[in-house]
């Protein structure tokens, strides 16, 4: 598969708040490689090469050229399309080789262009969205057998050596001038936003004092050098590039485990409706309130029973309900993360047949071994993770018709807060059912947090006690009264205090400051150790947040403000 032409570009004429750069009104992640502006995708047997070739004139806005293969949102969008598309249309694919399509460049990283003249929010979660593709990357290799080479034909500076960092072996060619280069302080006044420094570190285990020079040199370290700081894992000369490239690719393909002959699925486009007041999708739709600030998010259960085979799970493809529904809900949370800034609450609900969902849900655990099924756990996980690094607040709704089971069970463990209802409203009938959440064996172990922990042994770390029992009750419906004692949801009101508790809530959370709450919520979802991925997003979220609000950096006279006009920043020199 080749795709060159094209881009995922903000849809003409769609409504959307203002505030992102050049007044893009909205940002639209679907992606296609038939529309591809940036990158080319080739597949030959066990090894793919993603060559990175991008188009100047592609920006996602105007206002910048995209010179040296430096990139913005719309290179990003089609890179985690090109992820995504790899693991799921080519499961012959074993090893995948990331290059460039430029004459003696990789990557210059991320447009300084575009992130000076971008609000504090867009550069925010353009890093952050950055950040969950490299970590995307690194999950194909660790999950599904499909390990990235970085074959770096040039230097790589900034987020274009974040890129090779994601990929498990670098390859650098030694021609005396390429090198690989993290140049953001002394350059711009900032830190590596996609996770630099945190894999240098806790990667690839570069001592911390050679971690403290190469970053504050621009100009990095190629050759030998590169190689024994462990920058790079091999460096190799151009007259024996391509040879070598090769060899290596097909070594790390023989090490994998992935189907040779099975055939991939398509990742056909995604139905889908945006107006100014609600996004939907077949599975999943989202009420846009903005008077009170909140999307009401209503994720639908299967339409009926699990199919009988892991053969049905590859005749059903795209339309599979599991695979259907994640990639919606993917795509949601990055459009209201994206689009819809003020919409500062998430109240999320489930509609349909609990026992449908663990069907699903069990069909998957008894064929993990499948690739396809493998595939969709792991894209579900990841999903998952998403939401759980988004800065919003989120509030889990549990009432008539609901079916938080399995693995949209997770989504009330992942919410901040949440309110199952004690027996039913009155006047429903007498046929109402009350509401009941159920655990099941994907809360038990497939869907892992950033922080290596499932969602519950996160909400219960520390408490041995709290977390055997609610386990232990896991494969049982669970009325209001046993979950709120087991502490798998927050609060259980009867139909007499549901509304007002349920309004009181969310009027709280749209009183208190934005910036507060995001504080709060970060530090309260990850309790228990520290992983790469915890300190790439933690430090994201606090240190690098901070310091592109600084004065150094983005004040009129900082580095970025300044970058390329010849006038050295003027730093404010306190340190706090």
């Amino acid at each position: 598969m080749t795709g060159q032409a094209g881009a995922a570009r903000p849809a003409p004429g769609a409504a959307g708040p203002a505030g992102q750069p050049g007044g893009v009104p909205f940002t639209d992640f679907r992606a296609d490689p038939s529309r591809y502006r940036h990158w080319r995708l080739e597949c030959d047997g066990p090894v793919a090469t993603l060559t990175m070739d991008v188009d100047e004139a592609g920006g996602l806005v105007p206002g910048y050229e995209l010179k040296l293969n430096s990139y913005d949102l719309g290179v990003d969008i089609e890179l985690y399309d090109a992820v995504q598309r790899l693991r799921f249309e080519h499961p012959e694919v074993r090893a995948v080789v990331l290059t460039s399509g430029k004459e003696k460049v990789f990557c210059a990283g991320a447009n300084i262009r575009m992130l000076a003249a971008s609000p504090h929010p867009w550069k925010v979660n353009f890093c952050k969205f950055t950040n969950e593709t490299r970590s995307g990357i690194e999950d194909a290799a660790l999950a599904s057998g499909q390990t990235w080479l970085a074959a770096l034909n040039g230097t790589a500076s900034g987020g274009g050596y974040e890129l090779a960092l994601a990929c498990e072996h670098i390859m650098l060619v030694d021609d005396r001038s390429s090198a690989v280069s993290l140049p953001e302080l002394p350059l711009l006044g900032v830190l590596p936003g996609t996770g630099g420094l945190t894999r240098v570190t806790d990667k690839r285990h570069v001592r911390r004092d050679l971690a403290d020079y190469f970053a504050t040199k621009a100009e990095g370290i190629g050759g030998r050098k590169a190689v024994a700081w462990r920058l790079v894992d091999e460096a190799v000369p151009r007259a024996r590039w391509e040879e070598t490239v090769a060899r290596r690719a097909a070594e790390l393909a023989g090490r994998s485990g992935r189907p040779s002959g099975a055939p991939g699925i398509e990742l056909t486009p995604l139905d889908k409706t945006r107006t100014g007041e609600q996004i939907r999708y077949r599975h999943v739709t989202a009420r846009l309130d903005r008077a009170r600030g909140v999307a009401e998010i209503t994720v639908g259960g299967p339409g009926e029973d699990a199919p009988a085979d892991a053969a049905a799970i590859h005749d059903q493809g795209a339309a599979f309900w599991t695979l259907a529904m994640t990639r919606e809900l993917d795509d949601l949370i990055l459009d209201l993360r994206t689009n819809e800034l003020e919409l500062g609450t998430w109240v999320i609900r489930t509609a349909g047949d609990a026992g449908r969902v663990l069907g699903y849900d069990r069909l998957l655990l008894r064929h993990a071994d499948d690739w396809l099924a493998n595939e969709i756990i792991h894209y579900l996980k990841r999903t998952l993770k998403r939401l759980d690094v988004t800065s919003r607040s989120l509030i889990a709704l549990a009432g008539p018709g609901s079916c938080f089971a399995g693995s949209l069970l997770e989504l009330a463990l992942a919410a901040d807060r949440s309110f199952q209802l004690s027996g039913v409203f009155e006047g429903a009938g007498p046929d109402a059912a009350p509401p009941v959440v159920h655990a099941g064996e994907m809360n038990l172990g497939p869907l892992p947090m950033g922080n290596g922990l499932t969602r519950l042994q996160t909400r219960f770390y520390g408490d041995q006690a709290g977390l055997a029992a609610a386990e232990k009750r896991a494969g049982e419906p669970l009325l209001a009264a046993d979950a709120e004692q087991l502490g798998l949801v927050t609060f259980a009101p009867d139909d007499i205090d549901w509304d007002e508790e349920v309004r009181i809530a969310i009027e709280e959370r749209a009183s208190f400051s934005p910036d507060a709450l995001t504080g709060m919520e970060a530090n309260c979802r990850f309790a228990g150790p520290e992983t790469l991925e915890t300190k790439i997003f933690g430090r994201l979220t606090a240190w690098q947040n901070w310091i592109f609000c600084r004065p150094s950096a983005s004040g009129p006279d900082g580095a970025l403000r300044r970058y390329g006009t010849g006038q050295r920043a003027d730093f404010d020199r306190k340190r706090v």
